[in-house]
């Protein structure tokens, strides 16, 4: 349902048959200038190769990302990765990357959740949407 509904926003990886990388997003209607990413999946062999950042590329270079001037998600602590992948792409699309608390550890009680802080990237530059290097 998920890859229908929000196809334009979302995108799989396949290699040699194998899906290798995954990301959810949507566009919410209230802030319909930001590509808010839901989750992100990179398989195990592929990370470190830079696919999440060329995923994420792809998506804001859609047609239906076109009115898209910002990137949100949340990450935990514990995300180092998250945190890397959203900081790296802050730079290299050359623009702010502000962290605020989103969801605290108490809005999950009894779940030893983590906090989840939100990542809001920029705003984008359409020349800046093409990924360099």
């Amino acid at each position: 349902m998920w890859c229908e509904i929000f196809s334009e926003t979302s995108i799989v990886v396949e290699r040699e048959g194998e899906t290798v990388g995954f990301i959810s997003g949507f566009i919410n209607p209230n802030t319909p200038n930001t590509l808010f990413i839901w989750q992100v999946a990179v398989h195990e062999s592929q990370r470190g190769k830079g696919l999440g950042t060329r995923m994420l590329f792809e998506l804001l270079n859609r047609k239906f990302c076109k009115d898209v001037q910002y990137v949100e998600a949340t990450v935990s602590p514990s995300n180092i990765p998250s945190q890397h992948l959203f900081l790296g792409l802050a730079e290299k699309l050359e623009t702010n990357c502000v962290m605020a608390n989103y969801f605290l550890s108490i809005d999950f009680p009894r779940t030893g959740h983590e906090d989840e802080q939100l990542y809001k990237i920029g705003p984008i530059q359409e020349e800046n949407k093409q990924l360099k290097g």
